[in-house]
């Protein structure tokens, strides 16, 4: 039996944001699997499990001088000639803005599958930039192809790879409020039910899926404190502070990665890059991965004021490294790793002033802000850290303020700039 139009069409768009979720969800699973999976191999830890008890860092820091040297210069080998390569050899990659712009081309399936395993390979192998942009690319990638094999418009197919590319974000760090934010804010700037919706189904059912493979762990461990009487001034009077820092972020990692050049430079720049950060790592395993590490030290107030300003130095200079290098990465977890260490700083100043208050509660949300800040998406960032570290309710307002006096700094630098 056939249906008029006008009740299918509703029926056909729902499959597809289900479907989208789910795949989103399923691919953001097997890339988190395959990351643990050559980490553990990597640095030898844990060897036994995929998901494990034991981070990241930990298995870093325990790991032999030599394997560590050894692993983190053949990342370094991998992003430079996978890259390299791919670029020579690959079809034209299409980011995910371009994929939903109005003048909209199909993500190339080979091209963005390899450039999503490059990411996660070398990040396995020590690249300080972080995980989030290849299951975002995956979910794009599944929005775009459902939207091919039923038949949407072309701005339903382009909500559809905004949805797929909010919902990678979901499933891979477990955080379905903030994908579907992402979503909305970044991608589609728009607020619509419909488009809403879309993006709730499809992150939710993501962030789902992926738990059936990952479980249902939050990203960091933070215990909410009482916040002192002077936390909110703090907050409020660094806002400015750390948007001129992530202005200053955005500023270099975007000139970093315009210097690249696709040619023998890129396999020569990436190793002298990672061996680089493979030498530091000697004396600061914190600095390799995506800053995960870092910001938990930071936010259990397990790292003091002269260690904290040595890993916001070093992050910056592996990052800006690897960037014009070639490789390929996110900056969400490094920016949220980079705004938490210069909280730190910040906070110890303020603390000269007005002491007490917990060292972890500055981080959190000063990190908040200047994610907000660096990646200008000042609700998606709140959400974010609230799903990563399931902070109470009191931390909503100094973080809403922080994070809007960080994304208005930010904004009016950049429009002087201009």
């Amino acid at each position: 039996m056939t249906h008029p139009v006008g009740e299918t069409k509703p029926l056909i768009r729902l499959v597809a944001v289900v479907m989208t979720g789910f795949l989103a969800g399923l691919a953001g699973m097997l890339l988190a699997m395959i990351l643990h999976s050559i980490q553990h191999l990597a640095f030898g830890y844990s060897m036994d499990r995929i998901i494990s008890p034991e981070s990241f860092l930990q298995g870093v820091t325990d790991a032999d001088h030599l394997r560590r040297l050894a692993a983190i210069i053949t990342g370094g080998l991998v992003a430079g000639c996978g890259w390299w390569l791919l670029g020579r050899y690959g079809r034209k990659r299409v980011s995910i803005k371009a994929a939903v712009s109005s003048n909209a081309t199909p993500m190339p399936p080979g091209t963005t599958t390899l450039h999503a395993l490059l990411q996660i390979v070398t990040v396995a192998l020590g690249s300080p930039l972080g995980r989030e942009v290849a299951p975002r690319e995956m979910g794009a990638l599944a929005g775009g192809f459902m939207a091919r094999r039923l038949g949407l418009a072309a701005d339903e197919a382009r909500t559809l790879i905004a949805c797929g590319a909010g919902a990678g974000l979901a499933a891979v760090y477990n955080v379905p409020l903030a994908g579907a934010l992402f979503t909305l804010e970044v991608l589609l700037l728009s607020f619509s039910w419909e488009k809403t919706l879309a993006a709730i189904i499809t992150s939710a059912i993501a962030a789902w899926t992926a738990t059936l493979g990952l479980g249902n762990e939050s990203q960091y461990h933070f215990a909410s404190g009482v916040l002192s009487p002077s936390f909110l001034a703090w907050a409020i009077v660094a806002g400015p502070v750390l948007g001129a820092g992530a202005w200053l972020f955005r500023k270099t990692t975007g000139a970093a990665r315009a210097e690249v050049k696709d040619n023998w430079q890129m396999p020569v720049f990436c190793l002298l890059a990672f061996s680089l950060l493979a030498v530091l790592s000697l004396w600061f395993p914190e600095l390799p991965g995506n800053g995960k590490g870092p910001m938990q030290l930071a936010l259990s107030d397990s790292i003091n004021f002269h260690h904290a300003a040595w890993l916001l130095g070093l992050k910056m200079v592996v990052i800006l490294a690897v960037l014009r290098g070639g490789a390929e990465g996110g900056l969400l977890t490094p920016g949220l790793t980079v705004g938490g260490l210069l909280s730190l700083l910040l906070c110890v100043l303020w603390q000269l002033m007005f002491p007490g208050g917990d060292i972890g509660s500055f981080a959190l949300v000063g990190g908040a802000a200047f994610l907000a800040a660096s990646m200008q998406m000042p609700l998606t960032a709140v959400t974010l850290v609230m799903e990563f570290t399931h902070m109470n309710h009191d931390y909503f307002v100094p973080a809403l303020l922080c994070a809007a006096g960080a994304v208005i700094t930010c904004r009016v630098l950049e429009k002087t700039q201009r």
